[in-house]
């Protein structure tokens, strides 16, 4: 499908006269989509937002269970405006994350630039507490910190 996208674009930009400016931005355009994700565009995506996901679908609209669930535990603790990116529109996303990560699976969770983990990690950290911690070290406080706050207060 991408070999076919290309021909086309190819075929309608190059003609049999002398190069012109438009035949030259096409082409850089699509030289440009060559090897995007380096690891130097990793290190500074991750490092963008507080708290960053790689995954599948959008957080409006998680295209897979396990994306949802992130998604949900995030909502829970009151975490918005992270970065989220979705590996289901981009093949070298969705294959340089894992190699950048050294883990096989999406969601991919990062809190201050630091790998946390997949849904099964995550899920586990905000079970335990911990997730509540990794926030705190960002500068992101928890809505499940407050409600235990009231929770003891009531008590």
């Amino acid at each position: 499908m991408a070999t076919l996208v290309v021909r086309r674009i190819l075929n309608k930009s190059l003609s049999f006269g002398p190069p012109t400016g438009r035949i030259t931005a096409k082409l850089r355009f699509l030289s440009d989509q060559v090897a995007t994700w380096t690891t130097e565009k990793f290190d500074e995506v991750v490092k963008k937002d507080k708290v960053v996901v790689f995954m599948k679908g959008v957080p409006e609209q998680p295209m897979c269970g396990f994306s949802n669930a992130v998604v949900q535990i995030l909502r829970m603790h009151g975490v918005e405006g992270y970065g989220a990116y979705n590996v289901l529109e981009d093949e070298e996303l969705r294959q340089g994350v894992k190699e950048y990560s050294s883990w096989p699976t999406v969601p991919q969770v990062y809190i201050g630039g630091e790998f946390i983990g997949g849904c099964d990690i995550v899920l586990q950290l905000h079970q335990q507490g911990e997730l509540i911690e990794e926030l705190q070290k960002v500068g992101i406080r928890s809505l499940l910190l407050d409600k235990a706050e009231e929770d003891k207060k009531d008590t």
